[in-house]
């Protein structure tokens, strides 16, 4: 059996919890911005350890750094509103990691693939 999907594009963008844009945490700024342009969702994940581009460890076992954990922001729509999306985010991203990745949507919703 063949399951039906439709071709989609995730965007995740990996940041510091305690990254701000316009006075706001950044993670809210960026799930608010899709929002704002219509996106299917988005999904902010907290990570109780990471390291990026400084090497520095941020983790939940030492207190004071405790308040830098690494986010996750996942989206995942069409190509067209992603790529839209990306270029209103790029002048807030920062130090950021951004990727993208084709993806297929199994279901969205009771409706099935993305509006």
């Amino acid at each position: 059996m063949t399951i039906p999907t439709t071709p989609a594009m995730l965007l995740r963008v990996f940041i510091g919890e305690s990254d701000e844009h316009a006075g706001r945490p950044l993670y809210e700024a960026i799930v608010l911005k899709a929002r704002e342009m219509g996106l299917a969702g988005a999904t902010v994940l907290r990570g109780p350890m990471g390291f990026g581009r400084s090497s520095r460890l941020h983790t939940t076992k030492i207190l004071r750094l405790s308040e830098d954990l690494p986010l996750v922001i996942e989206i995942v729509d069409t190509e067209e509103k992603v790529e839209r999306l990306l270029a209103a985010l790029e002048p807030m991203l920062g130090s950021s990691l951004v990727t993208l990745e084709a993806v297929r949507v199994v279901r969205y919703g009771h409706g099935g693939g993305l509006p």
